[in-house]
């Protein structure tokens, strides 16, 4: 169903989401890494629950809904009600989507920032160094009530913004670059009421070479 996560920018989230544009159904994209790769960041026990679970959850409800929006004998109250069950677990799944090759083991490159490269000079020019930026994102993350997305997002005129979403919103006007997933499944069964170290620690396994090219495509 889904393009290279790399290019897949606002047109894929699009299609995601879009009842009229779902032609195929969703599968649940496979890790790029194994399940243990990532601790003690994030535990296998919870990249478990996370992926097979919650994120084959969002890819089991948007197959459904969009097979059952194919009925043309629906009222419209309820193709309303489908499409935005289609645009909730939609968006979820395009969300974890990028969320899962937007982490990688320290093994693998993950949490390695890179200054000199066009995305980490962009960065600092924009935020002044690494850690002002990161503080900047966590602060924004911590201000999410409820459950939501933190987002570092390139622009049209090519400009960098951290943003947030609510719920399983994405980005449709912009290129994600970088997410956090803020929602207490992502976190709770290891970090439980933790969240602050949970967002501190992720940098550690965040993968900036595919950050590197999703801002750059």
């Amino acid at each position: 169903m889904f393009r290279s996560l790399t290019t897949m920018g606002i047109n894929a989230a699009r299609f995601a989401v879009s009842a009229t544009k779902i032609h195929t159904k969703a599968t649940l994209p496979a890790l790029d890494y194994a399940y243990e790769a990532l601790e003690p960041i994030l535990s296998s026990h919870l990249l478990h629950l996370h992926h097979d679970k919650h994120h084959q959850t969002y890819v089991n409800n948007l197959n459904a809904a969009e097979e059952k929006l194919k009925d043309p004998s629906l009222d419209l109250h309820t193709q309303i009600a489908l499409q935005s069950a289609i645009k909730f677990n939609g968006g979820g799944h395009v969300n974890h989507s990028i969320y899962w090759k937007n982490l990688a083991p320290k093994s693998a490159g993950g949490g390695a920032f890179n200054a000199q490269a066009p995305l980490g000079q962009a960065i600092v020019k924009k935020w002044g160094s690494f850690e002002a930026f990161k503080k900047n994102f966590n602060t924004q993350l911590a201000a999410i009530q409820g459950s939501g997305w933190g987002w570092l997002i390139k622009d049209a005129d090519g400009s960098l913004r951290i943003t947030t979403t609510m719920n399983q919103d994405t980005i449709l006007d912009a290129t994600p670059v970088i997410t956090i997933d803020a929602w207490e499944h992502a976190y709770y069964p290891q970090y439980e009421n933790r969240k602050a170290e949970y967002y501190e620690n992720i940098w550690q396994i965040i993968n900036w070479k595919e950050a590197e090219a999703r801002y750059e495509a």
